[in-house]
C-alpha cells in the first residue's frame, strides 16, 4: 500500500505543480479574480495534502498492517479529487453548483487527519 500511495503522491505533486503553472501563466487575465483564486486554492490544498500522502506512506513502511493509516491515505487521495478537483472544474467551467462538492472534500480530509492521528497513536 505504501508504494501505491507514494505513486499517487508523485502523480498528485506533478499535476499540482503543472496546474499551478497553468494558473499562473495560462489563466491569469482570462479568468475573473474570484475564479483564479479558487483554482489557486485547489492547487495549494492539493500540494499540501500530497505531502500528507507521502507522510502516510512513510508511516505505512513502519506499520504496514495499520488499517487506520491505510484508510487515511485513501481519504487524503479522495479528498484531493473532491476538493481540488471541484475547484478546478468550477474555475474552468464557471458552474457554481460544482462548489457544492468542495466541502465534501474538506470533510474527507478531516476524517483522513483523524484517522492519521489515531493510526499513529495505535501504531507507534
Amino acid at each position: 500500500m505504501a508504494k501505491w500511495l507514494l505513486m499517487l503522491a508523485s502523480l498528485s505533486g506533478f499535476t499540482g505543480v503543472a496546474l499551478g503553472a497553468f494558473a499562473a501563466h495560462g489563466l491569469r487575465g482570462t479568468l475573473p479574480d474570484n475564479l483564479l483564486n479558487a483554482f489557486q486554492t485547489g492547487v495549494s490544498y492539493q500540494l499540501w495534502h500530497t505531502m500528507a500522502l507521502i507522510g502516510v506512506a512513510l508511516l505505512l513502511l513502519r506499520g504496514p498492517d495499520s488499517a487506520l493509516l491505510k484508510t487515511s491515505g485513501v481519504l487524503f487521495a479522495v479528498g484531493i479529487l473532491l476538493f481540488s478537483g471541484s475547484l478546478y472544474a468550477l474555475a474552468l467551467s464557471g458552474l457554481g453548483k460544482l462548489g457544492m462538492i468542495t466541502p465534501l472534500g474538506g470533510v474527507t480530509w478531516l476524517v483522513a487527519w483523524f484517522c492519521l492521528g489515531l493510526g499513529i497513536w495505535r501504531t507507534l
